[in-house]
């Protein structure tokens, strides 16, 4: 798959597309459905399929401060355009001037002249241009003019019990930030991911027996909430002195998220305790896939109270990975 950063990546001899648009983040059961659809069309029509998407979020740049909880990192949204079919991974960069575009000039100037649309597929409710002024409808009259088909592509929703839940990135946060990390997997079609560089904690657990990895995510990452989780640990980009850990493979882990009340920390950390490994892991970059919520964060009388939560904690954790 290629990737290319804004319209300067795009070969002058670019030829023909299948394209779709929208932010992504997540890479939902929603949005894996609006790509392979894209997919589908780019292969009909044997053309490559472009993924475009933003850097960063639009709303970071149209209501500076708001930006969302991000569920994906850039590199992990690529990852998975890939996996599913994609050609191509365009970020632009929405700058101020970017959102300035009118919905006619980001049609013309970006789809038409440069991508050379054959066939443009979005959610149904996809707005673009300057004050969200364009839409479906304007991509489709649009289409008329240029020579370009657009298709619309309904949001996933499911019956769970008594109520319709549709699939979108805000109800996915939602649940992350609920710590429902369950109910977040059922929406994105595979647990919650939170990567980051393992830094210097307090070295605290090691000397209660549980060395943890202190994992430091990238800003505005989608933390679960405080509490004690099963998850599975990925080293994805190993460097020396990994010890037995190795990369790309996952081992179980029970990941505490929060303060340490009992020790009165004031410094949100999620630290990971990777069940039957030994390894010097600072420095390394690794991925979190929270599987199910074990408890809530607990404030403990005293450290042999937290040494007997955290065993119990560990074989919980155990437990769940061993039966997933």
């Amino acid at each position: 798959m290629q990737r290319w950063r804004g319209q300067d990546d795009i070969p002058s001899d670019w030829g023909r597309c299948v394209l779709t648009i929208g932010v992504f983040d997540g890479v939902h059961r929603g949005h894996a459905e609006l790509i392979a659809r894209a997919v589908k069309a780019g292969r009909a029509r044997r053309v490559p399929t472009v993924l475009m998407t933003f850097d960063p979020h639009p709303m970071e740049v149209v209501f500076p401060g708001s930006h969302p909880a991000q569920l994906t990192t850039l590199t992990r949204r690529a990852e998975l355009a890939e996996e599913l079919g994609i050609d191509v991974f365009l970020v632009m960069p929405f700058t101020a001037d970017f959102m300035k575009l009118t919905p006619e000039r980001y049609i013309h100037e970006l789809l038409v002249e440069r991508l050379h649309v054959l066939d443009v597929l979005v959610g149904d409710n996809f707005t673009f241009g300057k004050k969200a002024a364009g839409n479906v409808d304007t991509l489709r009259k649009a289409g008329e003019r240029f020579g370009f088909s657009v298709e619309s592509v309904s949001l996933v929703a499911e019956q769970h019990q008594s109520e319709t839940v549709t699939y979108s990135s805000t109800y996915i946060r939602a649940c992350v930030d609920a710590g429902d990390v369950v109910a977040a997997a059922e929406a994105l079609g595979r647990p919650h991911r939170v990567e980051g560089v393992v830094v210097r904690g307090e070295g605290r657990g090691r000397g209660l027996g549980y060395p943890t990895a202190n994992v430091a995510p990238p800003m505005y990452s989608a933390i679960p909430a405080d509490g004690v989780y099963a998850a599975w640990f990925t080293l994805l980009a190993p460097g020396p002195a990994t010890g037995s850990v190795a990369a790309g493979q996952r081992y179980p882990a029970a990941i505490s998220v929060g303060t340490n009340p009992t020790f009165s920390g004031r410094t949100r950390t999620v630290e990971a305790f990777v069940l039957d490994v030994e390894a010097d892991l600072y420095g390394q970059h690794v991925a979190v896939d929270f599987v199910a919520r074990i408890r809530g964060q607990e404030k403990f009388a005293n450290v042999e109270d937290l040494i007997a939560a955290m065993g119990r904690d560990t074989e919980k954790a155990r437990s769940i990975l061993a039966a997933g």
